[in-house]
């Protein structure tokens, strides 16, 4: 690590003009979460995995910011070296910049891996001082990367329209009347979700994500794709020119940016033939605005753009994806009946396995168990290794085309840490007597899963039922709130932390994201959170997002509960204001331990709710258990007196 920073503080040295600070951020040229292997540069010359950070690096210091999810991973994995930055509690990063480097200093970064936004906030923040942003025309951390992974070439997949639900000419169609309402003439799409969306098609190229690295481009008469070619085969050109798509070098997509600025962007004349005969105008274009997502969009595409015929504004494919039709969600139901089948699957086998090897008093007996001899390396049960077995039981069922994220397998201290990663090599082994919290999904053909449930197979303390029953009042009141139509996720927030915070207790990151019909696991524009942007947009009818509350105590335990929801209307008495109103309808099935909850904490209406909740779980799944799995799960649903 310290040979990385040396050799990049010799680049800074000796770059033109010479840099005082380097940012290092955590995404790719298209602003992604999650990034393939040869993207991971913050991971590279920091050694902190987290998804979420960005690194810094000046001639003396080297600083890592990142947020409350992962404050405690970041302390265990940055050597002396780094300076931990903790979001919310101290300086942003542009702010720290401006106080601590030099006037006129000089602050390089790659400008694809920046958003506009951000260049813009940081570019703001600088002029105060004179200090300036340098676009560096390489990015310094590959150059001094020798074992950078390669490129993979992975093949374009075409998503069939039996899971998709809309056509790629009907949302062509939709889309190019927004444009014509916004005056502008074109759309960059650079966000890789928003492509394979968009064009009806998936990927590989990432890690836990269906996507492909691509750019788009459409204007009210063309339509382009940036791809590395080699990934295209037969049968998808003659999709894409079917749908009046030209396919071009990814790398074309900086100098076709140039050209649609000053509107010289055309199709080549046999995309233009094929289009034409698929009906589709194909005349020269109107001028008007480029539309660009300022969050989305990287500095390197919009410093080819003329900035005052920019309409920098949210993708309007962002809303649109994440409005799922009927198709997506009949899918995604049933993508988590699946999955929930496997999690049961998953929870009989380990409850098994505890017993067995350990003498654990199991998931429903509250008692010290038996203690038995120290199992050997073959048999012990580890973090990784039971996770392991929970993807296996996903990859038998219908769909599975892999997992949605790495799975949170934690036991004990490690729960405390939100996203924790476990590594075969490192991570610990399960104990009995402590707190087991497990957060994993699935990519499935018709759905995308998210579910986490907090178990323990031992004697649990009072403090921890306690605890336990905070984080699941706050589950059931979010999941069961009626609310009018144009609230927003800040509004709703609070609703699952009122039970925590009437005991002093809270968390450190938001309560539900939205998620991806066999896409990306988070899923923008909106969200649960008590994050400012978390205010920008309302919830609607067909969203789905995720209902995840959770308590974290360092070095004791974690506790997290998540189901995903789907927003629909409600049926409300009244309809005050003539608004509408709306609710949650849950589609994720695994039932709460009965022996970690106090049920003399929870009100009737709770109760009631959890009892039904927990029929439904046993009616829904018992068609994909054998005999003994469904006995488990009819004992672990037994209705709870009240």
């Amino acid at each position: 690590m310290a040979d990385t920073l040396s050799a990049l503080r010799l680049l800074m040295a000796s770059h033109n003009p010479p840099l005082d600070a380097l940012v290092v951020p955590s995404e790719d040229y298209h602003q992604s979460e999650y990034v393939s292997a040869r993207d991971k540069r913050r991971e590279f010359v920091s050694g902190f995995t987290g998804s979420a950070g960005l690194a810094l690096i000046t001639q003396k210091q080297a600083l890592l910011w990142t947020d409350g999810r992962y404050f405690l991973q970041a302390i265990q994995q940055l050597s002396d070296q780094w300076k931990l930055m903790r979001i919310g509690e101290d300086p942003s990063e542009d702010l720290w910049m401006a106080d601590n480097l030099p006037a006129d200093a000089a602050v390089g970064v790659d400008p694809w891996c920046v958003s506009v936004d951000t260049a813009q906030k940081w570019i703001h923040t600088f002029s105060k001082k004179q200090q300036k942003l340098v676009q560096t025309s390489t990015n310094l951390v590959d150059e001094v990367w020798k074992n950078r992974p390669p490129p993979e070439i992975n093949p374009v997949i075409i998503h069939p329209l039996e899971y998709a639900g809309r056509s790629v000419e009907d949302k062509l169609k939709t889309l190019r009347a927004k444009l014509s309402r916004e005056k502008a003439h074109g759309l960059i799409v650079v966000g890789l979700d928003e492509v394979a969306w968009l064009y009806n098609i998936r990927g590989s190229d990432v890690s836990y994500c269906p996507v492909v690295h691509a750019f788009a481009i459409v204007t009210l008469n063309s339509a382009f794709f940036y791809v590395e070619k080699r990934k295209v085969s037969d049968e998808v050109r003659l999709y894409m020119e079917k749908n009046g798509i030209e396919v071009r070098d990814y790398s074309a997509v900086i100098t076709d940016v140039s050209s649609l600025a000053s509107n010289q962007l055309n199709m080549s004349s046999s995309s233009i033939d094929i289009a034409g005969s698929n009906g589709t105008k194909v005349e020269s274009q109107s001028s008007g605005l480029i539309w660009a997502d300022p969050a989305q969009c990287c500095y390197a595409l919009y410093s080819k753009l003329n900035s005052d015929e920019v309409l920098l504004q949210q993708s309007p494919l962002a809303l649109a994806k994440a409005l799922k039709n009927s198709v997506e969600l009949d899918g995604l139901k049933n993508a988590h009946i699946r999955d929930g089948a496997a999690v049961v699957q998953y929870l009989v086998w380990l409850d098994k396995q505890l017993q067995e090897t350990y003498g654990a008093s199991g998931y429903f007996l509250e008692g010290d168990g038996v203690r038995k001899p120290k199992p050997s390396d073959s048999e012990k049960l580890t973090e990784v290794s039971v996770s392991d077995k929970l993807e296996a039981f996903r990859a038998s069922k219908k769909h599975f085309r892999g997992l949605s994220f790495p799975t949170i397998s934690s036991v004990g201290p490690n729960a405390a840490i939100i996203h924790y990663g476990p590594q075969a090599e490192t991570c610990a082994e399960l104990d009995p007597e402590s707190m087991y919290l497990f957060d994993s999904g699935a990519q499935y053909l018709d759905g995308t899963t998210d579910i986490t449930r907090t178990v323990h197979f031992g004697l649990p303390s009072a403090h921890e039922k306690a605890c336990y029953t905070a984080v699941l009042k706050g589950h059931i009141t979010l999941g069961n709130a009626r609310f009018p139509n144009g609230t927003n996720g800040q509004q709703l927030d609070i609703l699952a932390r009122v039970p925590l915070w009437k005991d002093g207790l809270d968390y450190l990151h938001g309560t539900g994201h939205g998620i991806g019909s066999f896409l990306n696991v988070h899923e923008g524009p909106h969200l649960i959170s008590f994050r400012p942007r978390a205010r920008n947009v309302p919830l609607q009818a067909s969203m789905t997002v995720t209902d995840e509350p959770g308590y974290y105590e360092d070095g004791a335990f974690g506790i997290r509960l998540e189901n995903v929801l789907i927003v629909k209307n409600a049926d409300t008495k009244f309809n005050f204001g003539d608004k509408g109103y709306l609710s949650f309808e849950h589609i994720t099935w695994a039932p709460y331990q009965r022996k970690l909850i106090n049920t003399s904490l929870l009100t009737s209406e709770e109760l009631d709710w959890l009892n039904s909740y927990h029929s439904k779980c046993r009616d829904i799944l018992a068609p994909y258990l054998d005999e003994s799995e469904k006995a488990w799960l009819n004992k672990a649903t037994e209705p709870i007196p009240a």
